[in-house]
């Protein structure tokens, strides 16, 4: 049961006495050094990890996506991480701009077994890391701060030692201070330093500090603040790479990753799509994305994004929320009514090649391999805007404003009866029961027509319809073809607007017309014609629009028509 006073139990996180600082002014202008952790921390959260084949399959599209840093395993920990990176060196699978990172806690027989496990590599590092923060020291290891230093500088030593011994691969190191963001900075900085004195980076070969965010406890400012302040007091600073491995346990991960890189991280580690243990490691593919929709090419190519979602899910056995920013399956879909309007009418002024400016859609989905099929979908809960683009975007009709607007209460009718989303082609079949099929009681069967050049009436029209079952010709003129066809059925026709295009091109275009009409005192209503002759259509959609007002009015109009 939830507290009436939290406070009793839980204590806020102490803000950073950083003074003028300096990353909320700053803008990111060009990506972080990336390093995948799929392997190996994402590989550990799942509940069935990775087999060999799968893992490949992970690493190869890693590298086809562009990462140059992607953390294989944790050899020490099982046989099978061990024999997997023997397999990428042996088989010689790494290219040769692709460093490995291999991960271990820093203990004496861990450390060896990891160096074993990369030896022969053409680049690797050895990551090792010791929990650091006051929680662990206290209740787990029992320890003083001088002795996790020393775990800290042992491990260190011993991986120099090692690597000495296998000259053929360049060697790096990365030291992580596990739970960092929980662990006061003064020691933090202690323990890098000492770490870096034993190291003895160079600006041409720096040692990576890692400085997780293990368990996320505080705001992504405060996070940001802490990694300011290592970046101002850490020694050797020119010879290190700041790295952060931010988790998501308050769901703000990607936050605290950017504000963290505002603050002067060079490297980023995470995960595709944010997996790992218990809410997940920061998401590199949102991070790449957000900085692609502000100008900055990330170094990562997603252009296919589907793919790769498509084979997480398979390797990770977890689906991908259909919301998930950028890779979603619903995630440049709308359904509400404004939005879809909104979105139709800045598809129409997108201009191609210029800065995109779509409502609703910070980028554009093409980027990443997906078409505009999805971007609007029709439910209960849409408007005349989304019906009319599907319409056009599958079918290349174009409603004129008004007939949207009455178009759209059928659909809307028609989703909420079902409760049900509306495809495409469903809202196709809604339009041509309601306005190319509704044949009775009059229904076109061929025309001809005669222009006159002369001044008055210059067109002449000899209709035959289907009136009541019964075949009809008349003969009529006007000043044009609806004019002598409405004039030929001898209705009480007060037409309204017209509308007409194309519907393709070449041999196989047909024509589109839509009018607005009024038989009688009745209401306004549309109809719509399609046929390859241009006359053809309007005068089918001047009848569709007849019948449309008989069977709304279900009144019997008595035309005076020519046996």
């Amino acid at each position: 049961m939830m507290l009436n006073n939290p406070a009793s139990k839980y204590r806020p996180f102490p803000a950073v006495q950083l003074a003028n600082r300096q990353w909320p002014s700053n803008t990111i202008t060009r990506p972080p050094i990336w390093m995948s952790t799929d392997l190996r921390d994402g590989n550990q959260a799942l509940i069935e990890p990775m087999s060999p084949e799968k893992k490949l399959r992970f690493f190869e599209m890693l590298v086809k996506i562009g990462l140059k840093e992607i953390e294989v395993g944790f050899p020490s920990a099982s046989q099978t991480d061990f024999d997997f990176v023997r397999m990428l060196i042996d088989e010689k699978r790494i290219p040769d701009d692709v460093t490995i990172i291999v991960l271990t806690q820093a203990r004496e027989e861990l450390i060896r077994r990891t160096v074993d496990s990369a030896a022969g590599a053409k680049r690797a590092i050895v990551h090792i890391y010791n929990s650091v923060a006051p929680v662990f020291r206290r209740v787990v290891f029992g320890m003083s701060r001088e002795d996790i230093v020393q775990i800290a500088v042992n491990g260190t030593q011993l991986v120099k030692q090692l690597v000495a011994a296998h000259p053929e691969t360049d060697w790096g190191l990365e030291y992580s201070p596990e739970s960092f963001s929980t662990t006061e900075l003064d020691f933090s900085k202690q323990i890098v330093d000492a770490v870096s004195a034993v190291w003895q980076p160079t600006p041409q070969k720096p040692m990576i500090v890692n400085l997780p965010s293990t368990v996320e406890a505080s705001t992504p400012n405060v996070y940001a603040d802490q990694i300011e302040w290592m970046c101002r007091h850490l020694e050797r600073r020119e010879s290190l790479v700041i790295s952060v491995h931010p988790h998501n346990d308050r769901g703000t991960a990607v936050a605290a990753a950017e504000l963290a890189v505002m603050a002067g991280a060079d490297r980023v580690e995470g995960c595709l799509f944010g997996n790992g243990e218990r809410t997940g490691n920061v998401d590199l593919v949102t991070l790449a994305m957000n900085l692609y929709t502000q100008g900055v090419h990330p170094g990562l190519d997603f252009s296919d994004i589907d793919a790769v979602r498509q084979l997480v899910e398979e390797c990770n056995e977890l689906p991908v929320h259909p919301r998930h920013p950028y890779a979603g399956e619903l995630v440049y879909t709308a359904f509400s009514g404004s939005h879809q309007d909104a979105i139709k009418k800045g598809f129409a002024q997108q201009q191609a090649g210029g800065i995109w400016e779509v409502p609703y859609l910070p980028i554009d989905p093409a980027d990443l391999g997906r078409n505009y099929d999805a971007v609007i979908r029709v439910n209960s809960q849409s408007g005349k805007g989304g019906i009319a683009y599907l319409l056009e975007q599958e079918y290349g009709l174009e409603l004129p404003r008004r007939l949207q607007i009455e178009f759209s209460r059928v659909v809307q009718g028609q989703a909420d009866a079902s409760g049900r989303e509306i495809a495409a082609a469903g809202i196709h079949a809604l339009f041509s029961r309601e306005y190319l099929e509704h044949d009775g009681p009059y229904s076109y069967v061929s025309h001809s027509m005669t222009e006159n050049s002369g001044a008055g009436e210059r067109v002449k029209v000899e209709v035959a319809v289907i009136d009541n079952h019964l075949r009809r010709t008349m003969p009529g003129s006007g000043n044009g073809p609806i004019d002598a066809f409405v004039n030929a059925l001898g209705i009480d026709i007060q037409l309204m607007d017209y509308h007409e295009h194309a519907i393709g091109s070449g041999a196989d275009a047909r024509a589109a017309c839509y009018v607005e009409l009024r038989v009688a005192n009745g209401p306004t209503l549309f109809g719509a014609g399609i046929d390859s002759n241009i006359v053809t259509a309007s005068f089918k959609a001047v009848l569709s629009a007849v019948n449309r007002q008989l069977a709304a009015t279900q009144q019997s109009v008595a035309p005076a028509l020519a046996a």
